[in-house]
Parts: C-alpha cells; structure tokens; sequence
C-alpha cells in the first residue's frame, strides 16, 4: 500500500471515529464530557505528544513594524470611570533645612526646579529669615510634573510652648505669596526600645530615639543608675514618650511618659504621675515610691570617672594620698549640676581647688564642686536639685579639664555614690493610690509592648 493510501484510510478513519463521538455525545452528554475530562487530566503524554505536531517557532518568519503613536491629548475636564475630575499630578517631597543652605541649594534638594520661587526666597524677608542659616527646619513642597513649586511648607517650634509656627509659600494665578501662623503642637503617643552596647546615646541612636529623650532616661533613674560606671553591655531599657507634632510631622520630643531600664540584672521602673494637690508631677516607681531621691548619682550627666573615693597616688605630689572625693573627667565647659537642693555657703577660689562651690543641704549634709572653669551661682543662693551651678575646667592643682566632687556629713567625708543610693525618697499618698494603681497597670501593657518592638525587629 502506498504512502497516500495509508494517510487517506487513516484520515477515513479518523472521520468515522469522529462521527461516532458525535453521537454518543448527542445521546450521553455528561458522561461523554466525564470521559473525555478524564483522559486529558490523566493522560499528559498524549497531550504532548499532539502538540510536538505544531511547527517549530524558531522556523516561523518574523517581521517586526515600528509606529510612532501620538498620546490624545485629556480634554479640559476629563473624568475618571467613577465620574470623578482627574487631579492634577503633583508631588510631595520633604526634608529640613541646614546652615548652609542657599534658596538654590535648598529648592534643588526638594526637586524643585523653578527660578521664581528661587527668586521669591532670596527677596522675600519672611522666607528668607525662616529658611536660611536657620538648620533642622521641617519643609514640605509641593511640586506639579514640570518640577515647578506649587506650596512650600516650613514647621518649627520658637520655644518650648504647646504651640509651631508655619510658613507657607503658595503659587496662586502665577503670584508667589507668603504668610506666617501659629498652630498648636499635638501630642502623640511613641513606643521605642534599645540594647546597651557602648553607649546610652549609641543605643537610642541606633533605635531612632531622640537625643532629648535618651537624657530624660538618664536624669530619671540617675538615683539608682551610676551612667558613667556601672553600664554594662547588653542592659536594655523600653521607654513610652510623646511626640509633639505639627501636621502630622514630629519636630520635637515630650516628655517621657514611662520607662523600664535593666541594669546589671536588675529592672528600675518609673512612670509620670502628677498626684492631685502637688504643685507639679513627678516620677515614681511602678509600686509608688517616688523616683526623685534627695541626691543625684552624679554632679555631671554624661561623665567618665577617672579617680574613685578613697586611697590613690596623688596626680602631683608624687604621694600615696587619701581621695575624700571622686574625679569625673570632661570637657572644659561641660555643665554641672548641684545633686540636691540647698543652699550656697562658697563660691569662689580656694587655693589647689581652684575654682570651688560648696552648698549646704539638710541634715549636716554638704557637697563640694572644685576645679570649675566657671561658677553661676553666688553665696547665700538657693539652689534646686539639678540646677546648672557652672561649668567644668582646670583651675587650681589640676593636670587636666575634669570635675572633683566630695560629699560630707557633719564635717566627714563620705563616698558619694554610696549616700545618693541610699538618700530617701517621697511616698505616695492613699489618696492617690486607686488612680495611680490603674495608670500603673497600663503602664506595664505599653512598656511590654515597647520591649516587643525591639525582639520583633531582632528576629
């Protein structure tokens, strides 16, 4: 038989067979579509193989055609589907201000590319003054698709007072106009955490909280945490703080609201209570005993010690001396703080001590500040715990810029960290107890939250 006779029986063949599914489909629909579903699910192999019958594409011709096409121009007042206008294309861009900002130089960072408005700043007092040589400004623009400025907003906060001021900077009818307001700041509720690994600061640093935060922490648990020696690698603390906000964007921190820190093992805690009658809040403990002890850790918040209470080799008589007091070493100028309240009893020079403030407190207690650059307090001054009493320097017997700080009772000598430890603190009233119990017990909900921010990114 040949070759065109074979093709031309199976061709007759595949005709009858294709009848004969045309019948019984006609007859049993479901069961036919059942069967035939059936085999193309289990039977792959044929399918490949009926599709090996199709011609190889890389043999097909191809031809390609290139058309340039013009976009339609939108109508004035073209519609979305819902109806709606379509809104004119605009972007938003952000950034703050720095020192050496010029109009040019600050427009072109927010992508604006208009020498009107660059024109309008350089002229315009108003935005001149708000905009330039004056760093950390939050700015806003808003910019249409050719890069031309359609609104620049500046926020900034003059004070430390519940309210911003804006500028805003406006195109309107191809006029650049300019105006100042007062608005007031929101207070919004952050949620933060961190790891000691070198520093205080380095760890609020690398878990994005403000510096005026990382402080706040230190001045609240300064009573039972010596920040200058006994930080340790791996404590950790989680802190609950406001953010003061002005159209959604933060320019500054609050206060902080609640905090836990674990030191060497150990967890401190403190939340803000103001209790009813007192003329102003303060910190307690989550069990309500007052943070606020009658005497600091330290003279100086950010420090290192270089010399502790007790015997030591004196720096320049050569001599094995007792130290009635500790040495804390930093810069020229760096503030120092009385570590309770009292009352001035000398300022002034006294001969190897250079420089020296000495203030009375109750009880025969008295604390001693020497080597000071400069003293801001004068005798028979009252002066309130923590308030700034002058500054660090060299004066006197000294071999460097650093701080010698003694503490005495009655006259004594005694090591300073160990009486600030052990100095009393305020109780809470039973007045107060019901409505501080509630604030405590949500207090520990947001604190346990804020420590989970801190494993969640961790993992």
């Amino acid at each position: 038989m040949s070759f065109s006779s074979l093709i031309s029986s199976a061709a007759d063949q595949t005709i009858d067979a294709a009848h004969t599914v045309m019948q019984m489909l006609q007859r049993h629909p479901r069961r036919v579509l059942a069967l035939l579903g059936s085999v193309l699910l289990g039977t792959g192999a044929t399918a490949f193989a009926v599709a090996t019958f199709v011609p190889d594409p890389s043999s097909v011709p191809v031809r390609q055609i290139v058309e340039s096409v013009e976009p339609a121009a939108r109508p004035e007042g073209a519609q979305t589907l819902t109806g709606a206008p379509i809104a004119p294309f605009v972007l938003y861009r952000s950034d703050s201000t720095r020192s050496n900002d010029t109009a040019d130089s600050l427009l072109r960072r927010l992508g604006i590319l208009d020498a009107g408005a660059a024109q309008f700043i350089k002229s315009d007092a108003t935005a001149r003054q708000v905009l330039l040589s004056r760093p950390g400004r939050s700015v806003t623009a808003e910019v249409d698709a050719n890069n031309a400025l359609i609104q620049l907003t500046a926020r900034w906060t003059p004070d430390d007072s519940a309210n911003f001021q804006r500028l805003l900077i406006q195109r309107s009818n191809g006029q650049i106009t300019s105006r100042l307001e007062t608005a007031p700041l929101t207070a919004n509720t952050r949620l933060a955490s961190g790891t000691i690994k070198s520093s205080l600061f380095a760890a609020t640093d690398e878990s994005r909280i403000p510096d005026a935060v990382a402080v706040q922490l230190a001045e609240i648990f300064s009573g039972d945490i010596d920040f200058i020696r006994a930080l340790r690698k791996g404590d950790r603390f989680s802190v609950v703080y406001e953010s003061l906000e002005a159209d959604g964007e933060p320019l500054r921190a609050g206060r902080v609201l609640s905090a836990d820190f674990v030191n060497a093992g150990k967890t401190y805690s403190a939340v803000w209570f103001h209790e009813p009658g007192a003329a102003k809040g303060q910190y307690f403990t989550l069990e309500g005993n007052s943070m606020r002890k009658a005497f600091l850790a330290s003279p100086l918040e950010f420090s290192r010690m270089t010399s502790g209470f007790g015997g030591r080799m004196h720096p320049i008589a050569r001599q094995f001396r007792m130290h009635n007091g500790v040495d804390y070493a930093a810069p020229t100028g760096t503030p120092i703080r009385s570590v309770g309240d009292g009352v001035v009893d000398f300022a002034g020079v006294q001969r190897g001590y250079g420089n020296v403030v000495e203030i009375k407190h109750r009880d025969g207690k008295s604390t001693l500040y020497a080597h000071m650059h400069s003293i801001a307090v004068r005798k028979g001054q009252a002066v309130a715990q923590g308030q700034n009493i002058g500054t660090v320097g060299s004066t006197g017997w000294s071999t460097g810029p650093h701080l010698h700080f003694e503490f005495r009772v009655n006259g004594v000598h005694h090591d300073p960290m160990t009486l600030a430890k052990q100095s009393e603190s305020v109780q809470l009233s039973a007045a107060s107890r019901p409505a501080f119990n509630s604030l405590a017990q949500d207090v520990r909900l947001k604190l346990a939250a804020a420590a989970s921010l801190q494993l969640a990114s961790a993992q």
